[in-house]
């Protein structure tokens, strides 16, 4: 989003060409919306495989978790999974009544997820008596998700939104979790400001302040957080866009700093107005959900890579092994924050422009990278980022194809280690290729996204145009 004029037509030629571009548009819809309901189709018929009768005690179904072993696609699901141990099966309404006891087991409808998430499994439960049941209704909550983010990216970035809706992570990972909300109010923050610094033809300026769209883009990171936490953490290098906007590096006296506050009050206002019923209805149950994250251990079901790298060096998960954890991921998350905004704060001093967008990347592949728990799932967090900055292919193939392929050992992994079977070589490989591919990436990343330039038209918004310049080039379409 940048303000730098470029040239338009005019006349008769500014029609034609409105035309043609909105045909043009409604053609990359079309596609992507298609290629989007092809690919959360195909990741249905792969998890629903988990379900189905017979069914055991609490709705169960019979063929979970291993489905056809057969298959490429593993059935997996967490939405299956979470069905039983957290009252869902039982209609509690989440948080209100429950705890955690001694030993770290939820109970009371309490689930270990913030509390918006919270309340889509209990949405998602309504009617339901079985797994199945409650599989089934998650993905219609979950579907329109999943379309508003493809019609958002195409806006934003036109053909590039089928590296979206037309590749793996899709089908591997639209109804593995409540990962799409999340992911929906990610990119629908990047939207409003998008939309906001388009030009409006009838005044020639901006269609919201700087400072408007970004509370309003604020007040959807901070509905994010309470959905999966991390959306939350782009409130900080939004605000910084905000305080820098239109001043002159190096010139304190030009920065923004009441837009700047105003963006994280909206934020905090936000989460304290959706947290706030919680605390004062159930506070011990609001509190167990922290405390079972607090307390969980980074293990083989959180698939990082201090589990398959640090463990090796402290002869297993001893209490050194969990000390450094605890002690590791906290702080190293914290200075990659801290490295993405030095980074972000230098590029604004060369460009003059902070490239919030970018930092909000690189704090993502920082959290990803040293976070004690790392689902496959996540691909969906950094999925977006991948469409709206232009990343080298290379970089982006890398880590698709390293995710497939640890999507289709890690779950196998699981079932031998559960069952006692022996341990087949190609899937121990698949999931250490599929770790280590993704943290080098995700090192690469932390650096990379900061300095990559938009996609277009993302890129070209805001540009006003010269009117005295000649007509002869068209803002992108």
């Amino acid at each position: 989003m940048s303000d730098a004029p470029v040239a338009r037509p005019t006349g008769s030629s500014r029609l034609g060409d409105t035309l043609a571009g909105r045909g043009h548009m409604t053609l990359i819809l079309l596609v992507s919306l298609l290629t989007s309901c092809l690919t959360m189709l195909w990741s249905y018929q792969a998890k629903i495989k988990c379900g189905g009768p017979p069914f055991l005690a609490e709705g169960r179904s019979s063929h979970w978790p291993v489905g056809d072993p057969n298959a490429v696609v593993p059935c997996y699901s967490d939405l299956m999974f979470l069905w039983v141990g957290r009252d869902i099966n039982n209609h509690v309404f989440p948080y209100i009544s429950g705890g955690i006891s001694p030993d770290g087991k939820l109970f009371g409808g309490v689930v270990e997820y913030p509390v918006l998430s919270g309340m889509f499994m209990w949405l998602g439960a309504i009617g339901a008596h079985t797994d199945t049941e409650f599989f089934q209704h998650s993905v219609w909550l979950l579907v329109p998700f999943g379309l508003a983010i493809t019609v958002m990216l195409a806006f934003m970035t036109r053909w590039w939104v089928l590296l979206w809706s037309a590749t793996p992570p899709l089908v591997l990972y639209a109804f593995h979790n409540w990962e799409l909300p999340v992911v929906a109010t990610v990119v629908g923050g990047i939207a409003v400001m998008a939309w906001g610094s388009t030009i409006s033809p009838h005044t020639g300026e901006r269609r919201l302040s700087v400072r408007t769209a970004a509370i309003l883009a604020a007040i959807l990171f901070a509905v994010g957080f309470c959905l999966k936490l991390y959306p939350g953490f782009f409130v900080l290098p939004l605000a910084a866009y905000v305080l820098t906007y239109g001043a002159v590096p190096g010139a304190r006296k030009a920065l923004d700093w009441a837009g700047a506050v105003w963006v994280a009050v909206a934020a905090t206002l936000t989460v304290i107005a959706i947290q706030l019923p919680f605390m004062v209805l159930g506070f011990e149950g609001w509190k167990a959900a922290l405390s079972f994250q607090g307390k969980r251990k980074s293990d083989v079901d959180t698939n990082s890579i201090w589990y398959w790298g640090l463990r090796h060096f402290t002869g297993g998960q001893t209490d050194t092994y969990n000390t450094l954890v605890g002690l590791l991921s906290p702080l190293l998350i914290v200075a990659s924050f801290a490295l993405a905004v030095y980074l972000g704060w230098r590029v604004y001093q060369r460009d003059g422009i902070y490239p919030w967008i970018g930092v909000c990347g690189s704090m993502l592949a920082g959290f990803m990278l040293f976070h004690k728990v790392h689902s496959p799932q996540y691909t969906l967090w950094i999925l977006p980022f991948f469409v709206l900055l232009k990343v080298r292919w290379p970089v982006i193939a890398a880590y698709l194809v390293a995710d497939f392929i640890l999507d289709t050992t890690i779950f196998r992994l699981f079932g031998i280690y559960t069952s006692g079977s022996p341990m087949q070589w190609w899937v121990i490989t698949g999931v250490n290729v599929g770790v280590w591919v993704h943290a080098v990436v995700l090192a690469y990343l932390l650096f990379a996204f900061v300095s990559a330039p938009l996609r277009e038209p993302l890129a070209s918004f805001g540009r006003r145009p010269r009117p005295t310049e000649p007509e002869r080039v068209l803002t992108p379409s």
